[in-house]
């Protein structure tokens, strides 16, 4: 158990890989209803290239990301960090079997019922 939280450091790590297979999953319908189980309704987004809010608004931002990226998958970067019901994490994306050409870490909040209700995110390596 994490002190000042609810959670332990495994829940955190399995919170950032469900969050990475949202982002991977390329199949709408199974991507929104993982995004309706993990985010609250009224979750927001924040990056250097959106501020978006609700779980429409996030699923449609998933989508444009891999309409740009198309055969991109994250993957996490390092270890997972949280407590006081936040967590930080690093991740990078790559073609399979290429290297990292996006990276960065993100910073999620929870609600009370444990889905993440914020996002802050920070990029740290783009595509040209």
């Amino acid at each position: 158990m994490v002190p000042g939280s609810l959670l332990g450091m495994t829940d955190y790590e399995n919170l950032a890989g469900r969050y990475l297979q949202i982002w991977n999953d390329t199949n709408p319908t199974t991507r929104r209803a993982a995004i309706d189980a993990l985010f609250t309704a009224d979750v927001t987004f924040v990056d250097p290239t959106a501020a978006v809010a609700g779980r429409a608004a996030i699923d449609s931002l998933i989508g444009a990301v891999q309409a740009q990226l198309p055969g991109y998958v994250l993957s996490l970067a390092g270890t997972v960090d949280g407590h006081h019901d936040q967590a930080r994490f690093g991740w990078e994306g790559a073609r399979p079997g290429g290297a990292a050409e996006v990276a960065g870490f993100d910073v999620v909040t929870l609600a009370p019922d444990g889905r993440i209700d914020r996002v802050l995110g920070f990029l740290d390596l783009v595509p040209a």
